[in-house]
């Protein structure tokens, strides 16, 4: 199949500018995008669904009801199901969930989610455990997870999940590293994992992206996007 775009991206709940984000979603041309931060409040689905229209994609599931994680979607989706899934939550800390779905695109069979783990350091790695859970409850022969992992690939949580899955920009880097803060990124906190038996074609931040600027990556949220081009097989 050709080759499949996935963009992940911590908004910030769109406290910031929103039609810089929307350039800078649209200019990667994802099939896929895994949010993190999506509003929760008042007339979050107004906003969710105002944000995926001026980024040319539709709304595949999450937001509130999973705690912030949202997933979008190009129109080569088809969509198979969806479910959210709220977390545990430690006592003094934020509710966390998981947006998952199974989609088709062209030939394959894809099961996602995307994630936010928490601050602190025991639940966090409790999280990445869970992100493995579901990705197998998913029943899938593909899978991609992604989002802010809130720690560095040395941390105990990225290296758990990497341990089962591939960290795409280990793989195949491609583009920037860190990932925060977005004007001056010091850290990589935020991550695409794929099963195996995806091939990664290249992994980063995508600062050289015609249509991208750097006032815009600036302006849109204190993260920067994460985006992956990978190929999975017909399934």
């Amino acid at each position: 199949m050709p080759a499949l775009r996935v963009l992940t991206y911590n908004i910030r709940s769109l406290r910031d500018d929103e039609d810089a984000l929307a350039r800078v979603i649209r200019a990667c041309a994802p099939d896929l995008v895994f949010i993190q931060e999506a509003p929760r409040f008042f007339r979050w689905r107004k906003h969710a669904a105002r944000l995926a229209a001026k980024s040319d994609l539709v709304v595949l599931g999450g937001g509130a009801t999973a705690a912030g994680p949202l997933l979008l979607c190009s129109l080569r989706a088809t969509v198979e199901r969806t479910e959210d899934i709220l977390l545990p939550r430690a006592p003094g800390q934020h509710r966390r969930g998981f947006a998952t779905a199974v989609v088709r695109i062209g030939g394959a069979r894809i099961g996602v989610l995307s994630c936010h783990l928490s601050l602190q350091t025991g639940e966090r790695y409790e999280q990445a455990g869970l992100v493995l859970d579901r990705l197998t409850a998913l029943d899938v022969p593909y899978a991609i997870a992604a989002g802010d992992i809130n720690e560095r690939p040395a941390g105990r949580a990225f290296r758990r999940l990497a341990a089962e899955l591939q960290d795409c920009r280990a793989v195949a880097p491609l583009g920037g590293e860190h990932t925060f803060p977005s004007e001056r990124p010091v850290r990589r906190i935020d991550a695409i994992f794929a099963s195996e038996g995806i091939t990664v074609q290249g992994c980063g931040v995508p600062h050289d992206l015609p249509g991208i600027t750097p006032a815009d990556l600036s302006a849109a949220t204190d993260h920067l996007p994460v985006l992956a081009t990978l190929t999975v097989p017909e399934s």
